[in-house]
Formats: structure tokens, C-alpha cells, sequence
């Protein structure tokens, strides 16, 4: 087996959709007293030498985006990011939140294969993946220095963990699947009472004057969920498993995957609301996933996988689609079904 092959066994193996179906008012808890401490490298132990002064580049980078290398950068050949967003909207507390999505261990885990590009992707091609879906841009040159920031923000982030021994709290916690279609006119009302303090009933979010945006360097004190400075359609988010899953341990703002607000389905419902509202298109969609058969249940564009319409890949139920896959995939695929991108998923198993 080549290095492709084996990656592909690896990390689709380790991203099993959790497709069993459950009623919307299911509760999923974790047993946070089995969970193996959680490590957090400290920035401030960074050498003031050349490479921690690109390490700390790199953080600087993650949490302000938009004003470093997105539209309010003061040079204009650095507006990379084309949205108000920050690495850190989605990769909580500069990406070392538990279960927030983030980055510490990623590193390691590249090269890895990409279902979504259907190769194995390089760090690099991922970071350029997030810039020009999450944050609506344009690939940032491989030799640039703040793709070099970048990358050694991450590979800092890994440093000190046990050897040999799996991250748990890598993406987000796994959710059942809901045994109904998400429901975006219930995920209104929830929106309404649980985002919309902070997101704003429009979902612009809550932009700073131009004042306080450049003392912060960041453009939004709660970022926007739809609308032109929002993400597009082909970010991670706009996928409504993914973004149930990362909701819930998340959302609102404060809460823990210890202590959720929402129950299970007003999670797949609320997220089923946002990505209904408009947001920026990303051309070339038809060309993700070229192997189909790793293509995720939740994904809604063409070309669709299986006898389904376009709407029960967005709102599901997603359990019949998996039930499908799993009887009708060739057999070689069987073992190789993606269930999403590396980023976005957890190593703990219900």
C-alpha cells in the first residue's frame, strides 16, 4: 500500500460519521473526569529569537485576520481573506479551545488525505482551503512569511504533547443523527433566543467603529453568520452536521461541551436557519469530493450521492442517505467513507 493509500485509511478511518438516528430532544453528555488532561502550550515561554518571533506572527495572524491579511489591511496586496472573519471566529481562543475546534495536534496530522480534494493535502493547501472558503479570499503564496507564521503557529501549538497518545478534543463532539429533517423555521425562534444577543437578529454580528477596529485590529466584536462578510457556501460551516456538532459544544458563546445550552435538535435546527440565509458563492462546488462515494451525507450541491434530493442532503434525515451508502457503496470504498474534513471532527466516539 503507497503513502496515499495509507493516509486514506488512516485518516478516513479515525472520521466514521456517527449516522446512528435519534429524536430531537436526545441529550449527548462526555464524562469529562475520563478525559486526559488537555495541553495548552504557553506562548509566553516563546524564545525571543527569530523563529518565536515568527511564531508569535503567526498567532497574531489567527486572531486578527481581517485587519492583518483580510480587507482592512493597510497594504492592499496583503488582502488575502475577503470577508470581516478571523481564524479565531471558528478556531476558538486562537484554535486551543477543547472541543472549539482546534488546532493543537493538526500539525502531525499532515499530509492527510483531503475526500474533499480527492488527494493527500499538505498543510499549506489546507491552511489556502480555509482562505478561500471560510474566509472568502484568495490562496496566500506558499513562501509568503505569513504562510510561514501560520505554519509555525500550528506546529508550536503541538509542542508538548504525550507521545503516542490520541488528542481527544480535536474538532467537535460527535452528535447523533436526528431521526426527522432539520427544521430552520423552529432553528428561527432558537436563533432568536440564543444567538441573535450576540449574532443580531440580522446576523450581521456586531461590527466595531473604525475606531475601535483599528485599536483592536479585528473588525467584529461577534462576528456576522450570513451575509458578504460572513463565509461562503463551501466552508466546513456550511455543512449543517458540521456546524451542529461545533454549535452545541460552543454556542452561545461561554458555554462548554461539558454543559451544552441546546439540546440536539434545536443544534441541527438553529444551523439548518443560518445556512438558509444568503451568503457568498464559491464557484467550481462540482468539483469537490471526486470521488463521490466520500462524499459527506450533508453535502448539498451536485453532484448529489445516491436517489436523494438536494434538500434532504442540506436538512436531512441524514440516517436513510448513510443507510444507502452503506448498502450500496462498492465494496473497495466500504472502509473509506469520509465523513468530513480533518478540522472538524472529534476523536472521541459515542
Amino acid at each position: 500500500m503507497g503513502q496515499c493509500e495509507q493516509l486514506l485509511v488512516v485518516a478516513i478511518a479515525a472520521t466514521l460519521l456517527c449516522s446512528e438516528a435519534a429524536p430531537a430532544s436526545a441529550q449527548v453528555t462526555i464524562d469529562t473526569a475520563a478525559l486526559p488532561p488537555w495541553h495548552v502550550p504557553d506562548i509566553g515561554t516563546v524564545a525571543d529569537d527569530a523563529e518565536g518571533s515568527t511564531i508569535r506572527y503567526g498567532q497574531r495572524l489567527f486572531e486578527h485576520t481581517s485587519a492583518l491579511i483580510g480587507p482592512d489591511a493597510t497594504d492592499p496586496g496583503k488582502r488575502y481573506a475577503g470577508n470581516g472573519l478571523d481564524c479565531k471566529s471558528c478556531h476558538l481562543d486562537a484554535g486551543t479551545q477543547r472541543f472549539g475546534l482546534p488546532l493543537i495536534g493538526v500539525w502531525e496530522r499532515f499530509p492527510a488525505f483531503s475526500a474533499r480534494l480527492g488527494t493527500v493535502e499538505t498543510m499549506t493547501e489546507r491552511i489556502n482551503d480555509c482562505m478561500q472558503r471560510s474566509l472568502n479570499g484568495r490562496a496566500l503564496p506558499s513562501d509568503s512569511n505569513e504562510m510561514q507564521a501560520l505554519q509555525a503557529y500550528i506546529r508550536f501549538l503541538g509542542s508538548g504533547q504525550p507521545k503516542g497518545e490520541p488528542i481527544v478534543g480535536r474538532g467537535a463532539p460527535r452528535l447523533p443523527l436526528l431521526n426527522r429533517a432539520a427544521d430552520p423555521v423552529h432553528g428561527a425562534r432558537v436563533y432568536q433566543m440564543n444567538c441573535a444577543p450576540c449574532h443580531q437578529a440580522d446576523g450581521t454580528g456586531v461590527r466595531y467603529s473604525p475606531e475601535d477596529a483599528q485599536v483592536k485590529a479585528q473588525r467584529y466584536l461577534f462576528p456576522p453568520l450570513w451575509g458578504a462578510d460572513s463565509y461562503n457556501d463551501a466552508a466546513g460551516m456550511a455543512r449543517n452536521i458540521t456546524a451542529a456538532w461545533f454549535v452545541r459544544a460552543n454556542m452561545p458563546r461561554g458555554i462548554t461541551f461539558a454543559y451544552p445550552q441546546l439540546e440536539v435538535g434545536d443544534a441541527y435546527d438553529v444551523v439548518a436557519y443560518i445556512n438558509e440565509q444568503p451568503r457568498p458563492h464559491k464557484s467550481g462546488l462540482e468539483h469537490d469530493y471526486p470521488d463521490v462515494w466520500l462524499k459527506p451525507a450533508d453535502a448539498a450541491y451536485p453532484p448529489l450521492l445516491g436517489p436523494f434530493p438536494a434538500e434532504q442532503h442540506e436538512l436531512g434525515p441524514w440516517a436513510p442517505i448513510e443507510a444507502w451508502l452503506r448498502h450500496n457503496m462498492p465494496q473497495e470504498r466500504s472502509d473509506l467513507r469520509a465523513a468530513g474534513d480533518v478540522e472538524a471532527l472529534a476523536d472521541t466516539k459515542r
